[in-house]
């Protein structure tokens, strides 16, 4: 099967390809900052590269939270970053009729975790004959994943991944089974392991998330083992005055040492 995200990683050499970016684009600087380290260090250490940036946080716990600039102003801003910078660009939709138009500017479309069961959705992305990474809902099982695939099979597209970020059985937490990454591989498709908000606390500040930072590079390093092919991490470079999910994201300036440790270990285990 011809895989975009599969071809990513063809290489002799193991490696894993990454998927980062800030949560939301806070502004056109702060982003472009941003992307422009990660294109720095992950070129250095031979790492493909994808940006992420959300133009839409639609599912923010509070009617009070910073969504982002908007669907067209967002769009504007990774477009010109993508041209910048020469980069594969990831965005999430959320309405069937933004794929269109947002496959003119992304590169891959992304379907939010609580989203991931909403057929008119993933077969709009799908029908784009973009890439599509599907986030595995918080609610489901690895082998429910199947029942999305046979979706976008009905489709014709065959670049499609799977990310795995963690289990929700409430009370402000999550639960990463890594029994999921062999599991959902088998179904035919790459596995990314969302290692960022895998360590959230949903609803744990009261009127937003909470998280655990500091255990992200344990997490990463432990789905890496168990056959992960990609990895998503969310970074800021001052996370504790990110708009979005700054708990949970990595410091900007950490992230090529933490790099560097994953990518020793991806050649460890093959």
């Amino acid at each position: 099967m011809n895989n975009f995200f599969f071809n990513l990683i063809d290489r002799p050499d193991p490696v894993f390809f990454l998927i980062s970016g800030p949560c939301v684009i806070e502004n056109y600087e702060t982003t472009f900052l941003i992307a422009e380290h990660l294109k720095k260090i992950t070129t250095k250490l031979n790492i493909p590269f994808i940006f992420k940036a959300s133009f839409d946080k639609a599912n923010r716990t509070s009617i009070q939270s910073f969504r982002g600039p908007g669907f067209e102003k967002g769009l504007d801003v990774l477009e010109s970053i993508k041209k910048e910078l020469d980069l594969i660009v990831i965005s999430d939709i959320h309405l069937p009729d933004q794929a269109k138009k947002a496959a003119e500017v992304l590169d891959i479309i992304q379907i939010p975790a609580f989203l991931c069961r909403q057929t008119d959705l993933i077969m709009a992305a799908c029908n784009t004959g973009k890439p599509v990474n599907i986030k595995k809902g918080q609610f489901l099982s690895p082998l429910e994943c199947k029942n999305i695939l046979n979706k976008t099979k009905e489709s014709g597209n065959t670049n499609i991944s799977i990310t795995e970020r963690g289990s929700s059985f409430g009370y402000n937490n999550l639960v990463v089974d890594f029994r999921c990454i062999p599991i959902i591989k088998a179904l035919g498709v790459p596995v990314i392991f969302d290692a960022t908000h895998s360590v959230q606390l949903p609803g744990g500040a009261a009127d937003s998330s909470a998280g655990e930072r500091q255990f992200v590079p344990t997490l990463s390093r432990a789905a890496i083992a168990a056959g992960a092919d990609g990895l998503f991490i969310e970074t800021h470079p001052d996370p504790e005055k990110a708009l979005c999910d700054g708990p949970n994201s990595m410091p900007l300036k950490d992230m090529q040492n933490f790099l560097s440790t994953i990518a020793a270990l991806k050649k460890s285990v093959g």
